[in-house]
């Protein structure tokens, strides 16, 4: 399976990031651009790749729905094979930040990094998403907003989660992580910033 990587920062950076984009939006949205600039902008070398339904909607017009699962698994498999960096980071938005946590543990990575993490179907906070990450033994940061629909702080605080786990809430900010009255760009920026810092921290 041929990935084709968006690309920014230095070729030669110590530490590479691979975002996904979620599950509706490809990955040259703002959301995903803005990520990719700030982190660039502190050095990380940052890779963004589309899982092949949202690829096809480039070519076809038409809009799909997501791969099954087993081939959204597959293509974040190829996507760290293919980018061989030494030092990787894995993640991404909502969707695309859920399978890359599917497959941390196996790929052994450096780290895991989601933005927006759906903990559940907005309404029903019965269908948790949250059994794989009971025993999470990568390094892992979720930044969430605490009103976010798919997962609210109230609802996170009930959960058994990994110690290898931590969140970056943002406070009032939705599944986008924004927050209403102020610019997107500072709660972007906040959690971009916890995620340099967080790729920063830790075992090399």
């Amino acid at each position: 399976m041929a990935i084709e990587f968006l690309k920014a920062g230095p070729d030669d950076a110590e530490t590479t990031v691979i975002l996904a984009h979620g599950a509706g939006a490809a990955m040259d949205t703002p959301f995903m651009a803005f990520f990719a600039e700030r982190l660039s902008a502190a050095g990380v070398r940052v890779l963004r790749f589309e899982f092949p339904y949202m690829a096809a909607r480039r070519t076809t017009g038409s809009r799909r729905p997501p791969d099954r699962e087993a081939v959204l698994l597959d293509t974040w498999r190829a996507a760290a094979r293919e980018c061989a960096a030494e030092r990787l980071f894995i993640g991404g938005k909502s969707m695309g930040g859920r399978m890359a946590s599917m497959v941390a543990d196996e790929l052994k990575v450096a780290g895991l990094v989601c933005l927006g993490y759906p903990f559940h179907p907005p309404g029903a906070p019965q269908k948790t998403r949250t059994a794989h990450l009971e025993g999470l033994i990568t390094r892992a940061l979720i930044v969430q907003g605490t009103n976010d629909a798919f997962g609210t702080k109230a609802d996170v605080e009930g959960y058994r989660l990994s110690k290898a786990l931590g969140i970056h809430w943002i406070e009032g900010g939705s599944h986008d992580l924004r927050v209403a009255g102020r610019p997107k760009e500072a709660t972007w920026g906040e959690g971009a910033d916890a995620v340099i810092e967080f790729t920063k921290a830790g075992p090399a």
